[in-house]
């Protein structure tokens, strides 16, 4: 099972919209909580990270292809 790792500044597609119609979010604080503020009208919330988890769609403005943004579970390694 591969992880991303989420980053302060990044851009992230939600499944559900926004009601004010947008998709996008950027990540503003990290931690067992994330603090997110809306692209199109600067709403910020807070959202569990399983939730936020869950409901992420993309990564906008990274290349997925990074080493730095996939780790992989040591149990997942064959041995």
């Amino acid at each position: 099972m591969k992880f991303i790792q989420y980053r302060i500044g990044d851009i992230v597609q939600l499944k559900k919209k926004h009601p004010c119609g947008s998709q996008e979010w950027e990540v503003l604080q990290l931690g067992s909580d994330l603090r997110i503020k809306c692209r199109g009208c600067e709403h910020i919330a807070m959202i569990e990270r399983p939730k936020f988890i869950r409901n992420t769609k993309k990564i906008l403005n990274r290349d997925m292809n990074e080493k730095l943004d996939v780790i992989a579970r040591k149990d997942d390694e064959p041995e």
